[in-house]
Parts: C-alpha cells; sequence; structure tokens
C-alpha cells in the first residue's frame, strides 16, 4: 500500500520536555523505528511532520537576536523543515537497509492570500508560559497569544491549505521507491502574487490539513495521523473518557473535539476518507503498524 504518515510535531517534541537537540533527536529515532517497519512490511511511505514546537522555539532565538536578524515565519518554518526532515532521514537511514533511497524535500503549500485566518491567529506554537509570562511576550514582541490548557501559547494564523506544489515531484519520487519526507509543518506558507509567481506569507498550516490534501493528491491507500496519544477519545481528560476504534466519516461532527487539538485530525481523517477513497487512522506514534493492522488506535472511514 502506498501510505502516507504524518508525524505530530508535539509528539516529536513533548509539552514539557526540555526543548534541546537532544531531547528531539531521542524521539525521532522512537519515531523512525515505527516508520521503518512499516517499510519492512513492504509499504511504500511519505511522511508528513508538525513543527508547531520546533518553529516557535526557532522564533523565539530569532527575537533573541539583533533586530535585523528576525526572520519571518515562511522562512523560519523551512528552517524547521531543514532541521526536523534531517532528524528523521538520519535516523531512518541507520536502521533502514544500505541503500535504502531515501529524501527530505522541502515544500511550499499555496494558500488563500484572503483567507479569513490571517486576521484571526490560532495555530499555536513553541512554548508554553504563565499568563504574565506570554502577556509580556504579546506586550513587547508584538505576538497574538490565547490559552493553551492552563497555560498560554503564541498563536499565529493558520489559513487552509490548496495546493502541495511539490505534489507531482513526491508522487514521482515515491513511485521509484524513494520513502520521502515532505510538507513539514504543513508545507512552507506562499500566496500567488497579481503579477505572477510566489511570495512566502507569514503563518504556519496545519500539518494534518496538509497532509490529508497531499495523501489525496498522491492517491494514497492510507493516511495515518501519529500523535502522542493512541486513539481518539470521547470525554477525553475526563474520568469517564473511552477509546473509540471507529468513527463514521460521513456522520463526524468535528466539533465534539477540542479546536487546536484532535479537532484538525478528525477533519483531516474524514476529508481523506471521503475524498481520497482509502482510510485513514489516528493514533500513537509507536503504534504504526499496529494501527495498520486494525488492533490499535482510531479507524475513519
Amino acid at each position: 500500500m502506498r501510505i502516507l504518515a504524518a508525524l505530530g510535531g508535539n509528539a516529536l517534541l513533548r509539552r514539557g520536555e526540555p526543548m534541546t537537540a537532544d531531547t528531539q533527536r531521542a524521539n525521532v529515532e522512537t519515531a523512525a523505528a515505527s516508520l521503518a517497519a512499516i517499510i519492512a512490511a513492504g509499504h511504500q511511505l511519505v511522511i508528513t511532520h508538525g513543527n508547531g514546537p520546533q518553529v516557535g522555539l526557532i522564533a523565539l532565538q530569532a527575537a533573541a537576536g539583533p533586530p535585523d536578524g528576525v526572520y519571518p515565519l515562511d522562512i523560519l518554518g523551512a528552517e524547521s523543515e531543514g532541521m526536523i526532515g534531517y532528524l528523521i532521514e538520519l535516523a531512518l537511514r541507520n536502521l533502514l537497509p544500505e541503500g535504502a533511497p531515501v529524501a527530505c524535500l522541502l515544500t511550499t503549500t499555496r494558500v488563500d492570500a484572503q483567507d479569513p485566518a490571517f486576521q484571526h491567529p490560532t495555530k499555536p506554537i513553541g512554548p508554553v508560559y504563565a499568563e504574565a509570562e506570554a502577556k509580556g511576550f504579546e506586550k513587547t514582541l508584538g505576538w497574538s497569544i490565547a490559552p493553551d490548557g492552563p497555560k498560554w501559547r503564541r498563536v499565529v494564523p493558520s489559513p487552509e491549505p490548496l495546493e502541495i506544489l511539490e505534489a507531482p515531484v513526491i508522487a514521482l519520487l515515491a513511485e521509484r521507491g524513494v520513502t520521502v519526507i515532505c510538507a513539514g509543518g504543513g508545507g512552507i506558507p506562499v500566496i500567488a502574487r497579481t503579477e505572477g509567481g510566489l511570495l512566502g506569507i507569514e503563518a504556519v498550516i496545519d500539518k494534518d490539513r496538509a497532509s490529508a490534501l497531499l495523501a489525496v493528491a498522491l492517491k494514497a491507500d492510507r493516511l495515518l495521523l501519529l500523535t502522542d496519544v493512541d486513539a481518539v477519545y470521547t470525554g477525553f481528560g475526563k474520568p469517564n473518557a473511552k477509546p473509540i476504534a471507529k468513527i463514521d466519516a460521513a456522520t463526524i461532527d468535528p466539533m465534539a473535539y477540542a479546536a487546536g487539538s484532535m479537532r484538525p485530525k478528525v477533519e483531516a481523517a474524514a476529508m481523506f476518507a471521503k475524498a481520497g477513497g482509502g482510510t485513514a487512522a489516528i493514533g500513537r506514534l509507536q503504534d504504526g503498524i499496529a494501527i495498520l493492522d486494525g488492533t490499535a488506535g482510531t479507524i475513519v472511514a
């Protein structure tokens, strides 16, 4: 099968963990073991990944430097895409047979310059803060901030992805047996200029929606949305929480799930299931093979 596996940025750099290179490398190695097992089972694999914690950290590092060293989010997104893609590629090369073709492809995603998301930032990036610290950043750095559980976090625009511009190249590589790592952080956001050509824009695209769009374009058989929780739950976080084994894409109500958390995954899974002719699944990053076998995670079909 052709499988698109989307790795959550929070699964690669978990909430509360030290935001260090060593921490991220260790988490990527855990992810790579699951991905290598899928490849070893004979499947064709395309890998995407989130970048919310990472791009926020890079933005903080840039803000701590000289004023002329502050780069826009599209460039920081490209930087995070290269960094995470490199770590995944290296970890996979260390697990796969020598000579197995793996490639990381810098990817751009077209969005609409008039998308209302630019007026209503909702995508959380970077670490979490106490309210007073977050509001200090809001004042000094001009951030938009929003509650994230008991803490606060920076939020940025997250426009709807319209087209993965490198999809034909990704398809060509996949057909040649290359394991492709692409569309990191949903892809680098670009808009079409009125005079022709493209222009990068300040945003971070939702990785799950971009992954579903790419999975449809690639005619993937399965879309795996791999995160740091083992399934979709009813009553998540409550004493009566129960995992859901299967969801009907035709009747699902995404509003029943938390915004900025499980809701975009459920929406993306349903979009692919309805448009792609395959099935989607949501589950824990380490459970990739078990999710494919139907013994773990939540199936959306």
